[in-house]
This record gives C-alpha cells, sequence and structure tokens, in this order.
C-alpha cells in the first residue's frame, strides 16, 4: 500500500480514528477519500470544519513522516496489513496507522498492560519492577505508557529479564517524553518496540494521552495496576480495559496509603486482586492458544550472600519499619531510640538497600 495517502489524510485536521476509518469504508481507499470532492464528504456526514480541512488537504506537508520513515527501524504499519495486531483491531475506533520503532513482530506476542502512578512509593516501584520482571521471564509481553514511576517501572523490569517490552507513547515517535526517560526509550527500541499513532513531530498534548490508553490496553490480555490514587489515569486505562473486554488486575496496599486507594476501588468494582506475579500467570493461562507462559523457578534460597547478617540492631528496628511509608518520627516513639540514633542508622540501613527514603520524612522497609 503507498502510505502518501494514509499519511495525507491522517494529518487533516478534525479526522480522527473513527472519521478516518468511515471515509475508507465508503470510498475504499484514503486516497479515493482524499479524491471524493465536497459532495463526496457530505455525502459521509462530515462536519462543515471537516470539509472545509480536506478541501485543503493537498497543503498538508508529511515530508516530515516520510524522511522519518527512510531511517533504518522506523515502520508504519497500516491498518489491514499482516503486521497490524489483531487484538487491537477489535477494539473500539482502532488507529488507523501505527508509527513504530523496533521489532514490530512483538505486536503479535501475548502482552500484559502495566499501569500506575507517575509518583509511586518506593514499595510500589520495586512491585512494578520485581512483577513484570518475573512475567517477562515467564514469556509475556510488558505493555506500558513510558511515563515517569510505574510505567517506566514495568518498561525496566521486562527489560531486565531479557524479556519484551513495547511502549505506546502520546507523542511522534521523534519525540521523547518525558526527556527523562530518552535513554529508557532507546533500550526499548532496540530491544523491543517504540508505537504511537500519532504523526511525526506531533508534542505531548493532554487530550493524546486518554487515546494512547486506549491502545495500551486494546493491545493487552490484561491490565496489572499496581498503584494508583482515587482520581487517576491509571482507572481511566482501566476502565478502558474493561470496556475492550480485557482482564484487570490490582495490586493491594495499606489502607493508610493514598496510593492503594485506586486499587482498592478497582477490586471492589471487580478487578482481581494478586499478591504475586503467579496469579496473573494462572489467570491469564486460559485465553492463550499455547502454553508459551511458563512461571520461571523460585530463585535458590542461597542467592542472596547476605541473608541473615544483617546487623543486630539495624534487625530490630527493621522491625518497627512498615513495608509502606512510615513515618520517621513513627519509627523513633516505636523503637525508643533517640533521633539522631535512628536517623543514622536509617542512613546506613538506606546504603544496604533495607530501607528506601521517600518524600516527607518516610521510610520504606525494601529488605
Amino acid at each position: 500500500m503507498n502510505p502518501e495517502a494514509w499519511l495525507r489524510l491522517w494529518r487533516v485536521p478534525g479526522i480522527g480514528p473513527a472519521s478516518f476509518t468511515a471515509l475508507v469504508e465508503k470510498f475504499g481507499s484514503p486516497r479515493a477519500a482524499l479524491d471524493a470532492g465536497i459532495g463526496g464528504w457530505r455525502e459521509a456526514g462530515l462536519k462543515p470544519s471537516q470539509i472545509e480541512a480536506l478541501g485543503a488537504h493537498g497543503e498538508i506537508d508529511i515530508d516530515a513522516d516520510l524522511a522519518w520513515l527512510e531511517q533504518p527501524g522506523n515502520r508504519l504499519i497500516l491498518r489491514g496489513s499482516a503486521d497490524y495486531p489483531r487484538q487491537l483491531d477489535n477494539i473500539p475506533s482502532p488507529p488507523p496507522l501505527l508509527y513504530a520503532r523496533g521489532d514490530v513482530s512483538l505486536l503479535h506476542h501475548p502482552q500484559l498492560a502495566v499501569v500506575g502512578s507517575r509518583h509511586p512509593t518506593q514499595g510500589g516501584r520495586n512491585n512494578a519492577v520485581a512483577f513484570c520482571r518475573h512475567l517477562a521471564a515467564a514469556g509475556l509481553g510488558i505493555t506500558s505508557g513510558l511515563a515517569m514511576g510505574i510505567d517506566a517501572a514495568a518498561h525496566e523490569g521486562a527489560l531486565q529479564a531479557g524479556g519484551i517490552t513495547i511502549a505506546v507513547m502520546g507523542t511522534g515517535l521523534d519525540r521523547i517524553y518525558p526527556a527523562r526517560n530518552r535513554g529508557l526509550a532507546h533500550q526499548i527500541a532496540e530491544h523491543g518496540l517504540l508505537l504511537s499513532e500519532f504523526p511525526i513531530g506531533a508534542t505531548a498534548r493532554a487530550a493524546n494521552f486518554p487515546r494512547r490508553n486506549r491502545i495500551i490496553s486494546g493491545l493487552a490480555l490484561g491490565v496489572l495496576v499496581v498503584e494508583a490514587a482515587q482520581k487517576s489515569g491509571s482507572l481511566i486505562t482501566a476502565r478502558i480495559a474493561s470496556e475492550q473486554g480485557r482482564e484487570v488486575f490490582a495490586i493491594p496496599g495499606s489502607i493508610h496509603n493514598p496510593l492503594a486507594r485506586g486499587c482498592h476501588r478497582l477490586i471492589r468494582q471487580g478487578a482481581k486482586l494478586v499478591e504475586t506475579a503467579d496469579d496473573i500467570l494462572e489467570e491469564l493461562a486460559p485465553l492463550l492458544q499455547t502454553d508459551r507462559l511458563v512461571a520461571p523457578e523460585p530463585p535458590a534460597e542461597t542467592e542472596n550472600p547476605d541473608a541473615g547478617t544483617i546487623d543486630p540492631e539495624h534487625a530490630a528496628l527493621l522491625r518497627h519499619i512498615d513495608f509502606e511509608p512510615t513515618a520517621i518520627d513513627t519509627i523513633i516513639t516505636r523503637s525508643g531510640l533517640t533521633a539522631d540514633v535512628v536517623s543514622s542508622m536509617l542512613l546506613i540501613m538506606e546504603l544496604n538497600n533495607l530501607v528506601a527514603a521517600e518524600a516527607g520524612g518516610y521510610y520504606v522497609r525494601v529488605g
């Protein structure tokens, strides 16, 4: 298929996935849709603003898209082609085309979407990395949105396992957002896949991310929410996933952790509570046509050479620190030690990866 008509129609202002699909279905191809003229566009039920924009389609510049496609590793995936993922083809308003950088064959691999807070607790981030490392090692692809926080942790966990990960972006693939994840994006492009429905040059706009989220959930068999506040974009993704017929999983947390409340809300609404990554593998196995998901062997007990060698005083203080954020004043009160002693011990324990510091003077137990 000649991509130029697809790219030009896709860049017409006011023509989104639904309008694009309706035009192609009516006229047979993007080229025919562009050539239909005012009468044909009116007959297709387009708004006056859309008709006016289509009338000026000859002025639309697609040079940036074409130049990007000439670079090695960059691909355009058109709906109806063999590369287009079947999972995505079945959602409402599927993207008519996808810009891709990396291994496009990964789009046909079973995937789990993983989403959550951009500002997670250290425990939440650790959970995302550990779950995704385990799931990727079992053969499940990890799909997320390259955002800070849980998204980045999910991609990192999959990469650590040498597994599959796909990042769906809310910008053109020539722009990495957020910029802090540029290095991670390069790793994903090399070992996995970057994906977007937005044209080259598209910047980060608030309206882009709900559209991106429907692709994240649409590609996957299910969605795992790791941490989310009551009003969170992750809950929107979970709702979209449910509407698409996908499984929704949520990790519970402390009733005192605001970032657990979104997950608890999902569980009350019917999401599956998961405590281990194997809970997800067991749930998704019946949805697969093959036995590609195999839970990895648990690590040997001797894997951690430092096990059992924690300083007794640090071990005693560790019992007063929760796996959820614990205020330093609470640790002082529980332990009966002075503030100076506790602060000194916490610093050493943080260096030994026994605890992690959180904003606002909180600590979480990680070992």
